[in-house]
């Protein structure tokens, strides 16, 4: 059964902007693959049948995902509704087709799955559509183009086009997708390169994968900065930081956690960061998120802005200002991954 409902699916396709797609008939091999897609920021991933007990492997790995990740895992190259019910009881969160077919449609709406059909016609992305499908496959992309994509969003701009098959990993030919108005790419073996695979380099499809999300957001006009993430407080010598983060999880209702160096409350978006050891003069801090961390501390060194040795983790990246803001306040960027 599915993990994720239907809009949730379709919700975070859309915001990351890529499908990475692969196949892998040792399961070990895949959840490498899929960490791999994870770590570089890809929170839906397409597992294709194509092999000898291909179910079984899926079935592992939603297992897996389940257990171990929050990530969104699918079933593609489905032709037909047997297909698509299989592995839909064994967990799969959304099916894709390189074709349309009316009737894995219904057993997709029957069961609240997301069905992506491929399509290379204006009648048949029409056709997919009336059927339910928020997102249709452009496939085969390397034959129809960015063109096609924005020529068919003319007349009908509603239509969500997701081109497969020779979508590059460059910046030129996402960037040409991404403003011809396609809201997802789906990556294949540009992406999960198979001779990043037999040597092992997992490390490198993952940052692979955080460079493509970084241009497909380049191409959205995404801004740099993105806002204020947290604000961070500090004790001094009459509270602790403790008591602070207690006083606005009991007046306002917030959840409290406790990291190593600070506490965190919040409900919703916004946070608030306590640090536990207090700073000399500096009573708040103001965590700026950026949308890509290299660039926004190159911006910020061109404006003559000093930066203090970063720190990069796993899921995320963050630098301290030398500079105060003019009340004295420290300021630092965070990038979060997906």
């Amino acid at each position: 059964m599915p993990k994720f409902l239907k809009h949730e699916v379709i919700e975070q396709m859309l915001d990351t902007g890529l499908l990475p797609v692969f196949y892998n008939g040792d399961v070990e091999v895949a959840k490498k693959i899929i960490q791999a897609c994870a770590d570089g920021g890809a929170k839906v991933v397409e597992f294709t049948n194509r092999g000898d007990f291909a179910y079984r492997v899926f079935s592992e790995l939603s297992k897996w995902c389940n257990q171990e990740l929050s990530v969104i895992l699918g079933a593609g190259t489905i032709v037909d509704p047997a297909t698509a019910a299989l592995y839909i009881n064994c967990g799969a969160n959304f099916i894709v087709g390189p074709l349309f077919n009316p009737d894995v449609a219904k057993a997709c709406n029957r069961r609240k799955v997301a069905y992506i059909p491929g399509c290379m016609t204006l009648s048949e992305i029409s056709e997919a559509e009336e059927m339910g499908a928020d997102i249709v496959k452009v496939f085969p992309g390397k034959v129809v183009s960015p063109s096609f994509v924005k020529a068919v969003r003319g007349p009908c701009p509603w239509a969500k086009m997701m081109p497969s098959g020779g979508v590059e990993t460059t910046r030129e030919n996402i960037s040409a997708w991404i403003k011809a108005g396609a809201p997802v790419l789906n990556m294949g073996s540009n992406l999960i390169r198979k001779d990043l695979v037999k040597v092992g380099d997992f490390e490198g499809i993952g940052k692979l994968v955080e460079q493509c999300i970084l241009w497909i957001r380049e191409a959205r006009g995404n801004p740099l900065f993105l806002g204020v993430e947290h604000i961070g407080l500090y004790p001094n010598d009459r509270v602790k930081g403790e008591d602070i983060a207690n006083w606005y999880a009991e007046v306002f209702g917030f959840d409290k956690k406790e990291g190593r160096t600070s506490f965190f409350v919040s409900r919703g978006p916004g946070r608030i960061e306590v640090v536990k050891q207090p700073e000399e003069r500096i009573r708040c801090h103001v965590a700026v998120q950026v949308s890509d961390f290299e660039r926004a501390c190159e911006y910020l060194k061109e404006k003559g802005i000093e930066l203090e040795e970063p720190v990069v983790k796993k899921d995320v990246k963050a630098v301290y200002l030398k500079n105060l803001d003019p009340a004295g306040n420290k300021v630092h960027l965070i990038c979060k991954k997906n």
